[in-house]
């Protein structure tokens, strides 16, 4: 605990201002281990921000929609219809460029069930279960029901929307002749189109209840069938014909090798509707340039760090230093602060020529289409101005052959499996090279789920701070030093005044 205090009253100094002074180059060492702290800091922060970029670069490899790493991607077709408004289509993973005419004779329909009686419901506890066939199924299901006697109508209606059953229910109102009036009814109209759709009653302890529960909504139970729910339309099958070959689907969606058709109308009128295919070129070109763009990207920023000027004289800024300058003057500051903590790094730098070497030497690989053995073949090359370090450019004609040529063999260029560099597709070489460079970098700076005892910088940070904690409690042992020594000079020259003051009272008696 600090000694008391005394600033001045004898001696008239301002013992203060002093000692703040004479702490302010004790506190000089102090203040270099904060700005290596930050420094630190700082170059962490810019480590983690490569990683970024390349983990970017990845996604666009292989994570994000239409990515060299798909499949699909090269699977691209566009699809024409003559007769859009009849029948439609797209390509789905079709593996080839097709044309087929389609007839459409009939649309699928959903079946419905519609409350014929009067609704009598009144509010009651029930366990309603049913044994349900979907269009189309050779199957059922069983569906349960559970009611409450605070339920209303329209609770209930909400129940059966949402329970499984497979139908939406709707309250209506319609005219009823012999009474001239509007009554409410209940459709219960399949979610499902196609026919052979059953809603049953399921046999058991809850059998009467759930029997007695629909009728009491209206419902009646079919006297030939009388397990079933009465029909009110049936649900029907679509007819086509694809190529002279007549089927039933029990959607208008379907899909046949790999093309998904949609069935609008019926042809018989208008006569066949012819659909074709053909590779889609330019969604394949523009995954390819997204890819050639990021990367393009990645090695531009990352060079830009590695070839940084390190401006040494310019150091952290300390709070009392940033208390005397404007914004804009700090930030121009830091700016130069930052810069260059990442030149010549080993890690970013080998990792560049590794990527390099990735995309420009040949796939040696059995499974690849000759003529795809390396990027150059497809048109992909690298710029012939040399500060541009690497980065690739498209020839885009060349490109735009190559993919109407064969889609998959430029696939197989990216994508091919291997045991080896040399036999591994680009983008597989690439993104082992970026895993390794990820890792090697979060070895040294860590991410943000690692705790500073995890890495590298981390660990210095640590160090740093213990040294820092270790100087504050030593300042504080100079400051209160000085106090001590000046509260003693203040002490001794009061006294001294004391006794001056007391012989100059002796010498005027």
């Amino acid at each position: 605990m600090a000694g008391i205090r005394i600033g001045g009253l004898a001696s008239g100094m301002d013992i203060d201002t002093l000692v703040s002074d004479l702490m302010k180059a004790e506190r000089i060492p102090l203040d270099k281990l904060a700005q290596k702290k930050q420094t630190l800091e700082w170059q962490r922060d810019s480590y983690r921000e490569m990683n970024k970029l390349l983990q970017e670069l990845d996604d666009t490899l292989f994570t994000n929609k239409d990515s060299i790493g798909r499949e699909s991607t090269f699977l691209k077709k566009t699809v024409s219809s003559s007769n859009d408004s009849l029948v439609s289509a797209k390509a789905i993973n079709s593996q080839t460029n097709i044309t087929s005419t389609i007839d459409v004779s009939s649309l699928a329909s959903a079946q419905t069930w519609k409350s014929s009686g009067t609704i009598n419901y009144t509010k009651q506890n029930a366990e309603l279960k049913f044994k349900v066939t979907d269009p189309g199924s050779t199957t059922s299901r069983n569906v349960s029901i559970s009611i409450k006697d605070t339920d209303t109508l329209d609770n209930v209606i909400s129940k059966i929307n949402s329970s499984g059953l497979g139908v939406t229910a709707m309250k209506e109102k319609i005219y009823d002749s012999v009474s001239d009036s509007y009554k409410d009814t209940i459709v219960l109209s399949n979610n499902k189109t196609g026919s052979g759709a059953k809603i049953e009653y399921a046999t058991g302890s809850t059998q009467d209840s759930t029997i007695q529960f629909m009728q009491h909504l209206g419902f009646e139970w079919d006297a030939n069938n009388p397990t079933q729910l009465k029909v009110d339309k049936q649900g029907s099958n679509a007819v086509v014909k694809v190529n002279g070959y007549q089927m039933e689907q029990t959607s208008n969606t379907f899909t046949i090798n790999g093309v998904e058709y949609t069935a609008k109308g019926i042809t018989t009128n208008s006569g066949s509707v012819t659909i074709s295919s053909s590779t889609d070129v330019d969604g394949i070109l523009d995954s390819i340039v997204k890819f050639v763009d990021k990367y393009n990207e990645v090695i531009e920023k990352i060079n830009e760090k590695t070839s940084e000027t390190r401006y040494r004289d310019y150091q952290p800024l300390t709070d009392e230093q940033k208390a005397d300058m404007e914004e804009k003057t700090i930030e121009l500051w830091e700016e130069k602060a930052k810069s260059g903590l990442l030149k010549n790094d080993s890690i970013l730098n080998s990792s560049l020529d590794k990527m390099r070497i990735n995309l420009y030497t040949p796939v040696s690989n059995q499974t690849l289409t000759d003529g795809f053995n390396q990027l150059s073949d497809i048109g992909i090359t690298t710029t012939s101005n040399y500060l541009d370090k690497g980065k690739l450019t498209i020839d885009e004609d060349k490109l735009r052959e190559k993919i109407q040529e064969d889609p998959s063999a430029i696939f197989k260029l990216f994508n091919s499996e291997g045991t080896t560099d040399a036999t591994q597709g680009v983008a597989k070489r690439l993104r082992s090279t970026i895993k390794n460079t990820i890792s090697s970098v979060e070895e040294k700076a860590g991410n943000s789920l690692r705790l500073n005892s995890q890495f590298t910088i981390g660990k210095n940070i640590i160090s740093i701070d213990e040294q820092i904690d270790r100087f504050e409690d030593r300042l504080t042992q100079i400051e209160d030093r000085y106090w001590r020594q000046f509260t003693a000079m203040e002490q001794a020259i009061s006294q001294s005044n004391q006794q001056s003051s007391y012989l100059m009272q002796q010498f005027s008696m």
